[in-house]
């Protein structure tokens, strides 16, 4: 008996499906990013407008003032979507969790300096309430938003906000105890230095335009606190007792880094759409940043005492660079 083996091509009847082909071809196999998010924005057959906004669809995009000839012009250059971004995540959590035993096991909580960790637990615990609100803002745009390229990585954001207020609600229990959390929310609620901030939370989550809550929250607000809190303040603790506390710190540094890739593709591409929409988002930028800087100016004075005016300063400089690549003028 002779048995011949070869090898057969087997020519597929079509690549992709049907949505995604219309976009970039019948003839072309198209990639799980792609996939994932093009055309899959409802568009059709919503038989009523909401009676909560009956002024427009459910799904509208003249939600935002910033108008786009095409909503899956927006690219994440992470080319994420649910696989890829559990994925990553997966691994970032990995290593943050090895880093919380590691300062557990060792017991460098309870060694560490107590005037820092005093600094440390003022100024972080708090901060949970802040990222609540960014998963907040950012489930907001997702469900007001229009495109999936666009709505659908802010979904990621906003689990990601929301992973970040457990991570610091944990670094509040590790450095002191329940009562820090208490401690916390009293002063995000009375204390004079939050009310600033606590201010410009409120009136974030109830913007109305996606995209100008896009600018506020992820650009804005995120953009000037992640540098100030996770590098200046993170420095200056170190420098103090050690790197302890930057060590249970490492996510938010590595997420804001990764992240901003994102953020800034996003406005970049919305800038270079058409000149109304640069002036409009540069007017948002400006207005929010003003807002941001003065909201955590007095965290920065508890913080980083003499050293605040100067890093500030630099925060505020990196933004309108950052912005300036991003096709804005502010």
């Amino acid at each position: 008996m002779q048995i011949d083996l070869r090898t057969v091509s087997i020519k597929p009847i079509r690549q992709t499906f049907t949505h995604v082909a219309d976009r970039i071809g019948p003839d072309k196999a198209a990639s799980r990013y792609q996939e994932g998010v093009l055309n899959v924005q409802a568009d059709a057959n919503f038989h009523y407008r909401p009676t909560w906004d009956p002024d427009h669809e459910i799904f509208d995009a003249s939600r935002s003032k910033v108008q786009m000839a095409d909503w899956y012009a927006f690219k994440d250059p992470r080319q994420y979507y649910y696989a890829t971004y559990t994925i990553a995540r997966a691994r970032m959590q990995e290593t943050t969790e090895a880093d919380f035993e590691f300062v557990e096991k060792r017991g460098l909580a309870d060694t560490f300096n107590a005037a820092a960790t005093r600094k440390a637990l003022d100024l972080l615990v708090p901060l949970r309430h802040v990222a609540w609100a960014a998963n907040m803002n950012n489930s907001s745009i997702c469900a007001y938003g229009y495109g999936t390229a666009i709505t659908a990585p802010c979904m990621f954001h906003a689990m990601d906000q929301l992973g970040i207020a457990q991570y610091l609600t944990r670094v509040g229990l590790l450095l002191g105890d329940v009562s820090s959390l208490d401690d916390a929310k009293q002063a995000w609620l009375t204390e004079p230095q939050w009310q600033p901030l606590r201010r410009y939370v409120e009136d974030t989550l109830v913007l109305t335009d996606p995209v100008e809550l896009y600018v506020a929250q992820n650009m804005a607000l995120d953009g000037l606190l992640y540098p100030l809190v996770y590098e200046k303040f993170d420095a200056m603790l170190t420098a103090e007792a050690g790197p302890t506390v930057s060590m249970l710190l490492r996510f938010q540094s590595d997420w804001f880094a990764e992240t901003s890739r994102w953020v800034d593709s996003t406005v970049k591409t919305a800038a270079a759409e058409s000149a109304a929409n640069a002036e409009l988002l540069s007017g948002w930028a400006a207005a929010w940043r003003d807002r941001a800087v003065e909201a955590l100016a007095p965290l920065m004075d508890m913080a980083l005492g003499a050293e605040a005016p100067a890093a500030l300063a630099d925060a505020v400089s990196a933004f309108d660079t950052r912005a300036a690549k991003c096709g804005l003028a502010i």
